[in-house]
């Protein structure tokens, strides 16, 4: 029986956003690299931090679902704690190299910035139940 809904909605969430960034990696964003003159070390650094990124929202989603259906519920708030922290810093990280690199790139965030903050308030509301 799930105990944290926002831990299960943020689950689920997180893993769609996986495969979204997955997707649009292989479909849209990499081909333009392959496609491209830069060299191959670079090319490599950012498919796999591409990837990584897929990845970490996997095991992201995978332990907030299995968070949603822990008994005990102050054991695992530490988790989401952490999660929402690693996902607030990476949205800010994000922000800020955008802005440095450019200020006419700031609306291309909005998008990921909402979906970002929406996943930490959901986090922090769920960190906020209390056992039962």
């Amino acid at each position: 029986m799930v105990k944290n809904y926002f831990y299960l909605i943020v689950g689920i969430l997180c893993v769609l956003f996986a495969v979204t960034q997955t997707l649009n990696g292989l479909q849209t964003m990499l081909p333009i690299l392959h496609g491209s003159n830069i060299d191959n070390s670079t090319m490599t650094v950012f498919t796999y931090q591409w990837h990584i990124i897929s990845a970490e929202n996997v095991v992201f989603g995978m332990a907030l679902i299995i968070m949603a259906f822990q008994k005990n519920i102050a054991k695992v708030k530490v988790a989401a704690w952490v999660i929402a922290a690693i996902l607030f810093v990476r949205g800010v990280v994000t922000t800020l190299v955008t802005v440095l690199l450019g200020i006419s790139n700031v609306m291309n965030l909005l998008t990921s910035t909402i979906a970002i903050s929406v996943l930490v308030v959901l986090l922090l509301l769920g960190a906020r139940i209390k056992d039962k």
